[in-house]
């Protein structure tokens, strides 16, 4: 596109936010492993009160969830840093993590991922932070975060971009959308040297 050619050195936004959204899906992909397999358990409960005649009655935890709710809406909280939690989500996190450890594991590296890109203002800082990271990945045996580690391998030179200036192209992405805005106005372009002509005069 006219206005990604203007910014060659640019991180493309989508690397750097698409890593981080790659990690907190890595994240929710745990907690719905952990949500289906509470489901199958209380399927297997309630079977068994039918065998033997009785009224189910699921096993409610300290904030008034049962282990199935508690999956379903903790997956608020695993989306935000936990200074933006809620009361309601404090509590069901503590909840989640003390009975899930893996996912305490899992949402610490996709924290640690988000602050690497938060608080790192050099390119080597970076480079060393991530390949801490890497590593943390590979002990901690999620194949999903693995996934997000390969991604951030084969995309490391546009990634690391942002750490010198916060090298981002969202001024070109505007650029984009106002380019797109303009040639809805006349229908498509026909005339490409003359269309590009009036953006120099409208923009230049």
């Amino acid at each position: 596109m006219i206005a990604k050619r203007c910014f060659p050195r640019a991180l493309r936004v989508t690397d750097r936010f698409h890593v981080q959204r790659l990690a907190i899906e890595a994240l929710q992909e745990i907690r719905i492993k952990h949500r289906w397999e509470a489901l199958d358990l209380e399927n297997d409960a309630i079977e068994r009160a039918k065998a033997n005649q009785v009224e189910y009655q699921p096993e409610v935890l300290p904030n008034g969830d049962t282990l199935k709710q508690l999956l379903a809406r903790g997956r608020y909280a695993l989306y935000k840093k936990p200074n933006t939690w809620t009361d309601n989500q404090k509590e069901r996190a503590q909840l989640l993590f003390e009975l899930f450890p893996d996912l305490k594991k899992a949402y610490d590296l996709a924290q640690e991922l988000s602050n690497i890109f938060t608080n790192t203002t050099e390119k080597i800082y970076g480079l060393t932070r991530l390949a801490k990271w890497h590593e943390k990945v590979r002990q901690s045996g999620f194949k999903s975060f693995n996934t997000v580690a390969r991604s951030i391998e084969n995309h490391y030179k546009t990634i690391v971009n942002y750490f010198d200036n916060r090298s981002t192209n969202a001024s070109a992405e505007s650029f984009n959308a106002k380019i797109k805005a303009f040639r809805a106005q006349f229908r498509g372009v026909r005339n490409i040297e003359f269309f590009l002509y009036r953006l120099t005069q409208l923009y230049a």
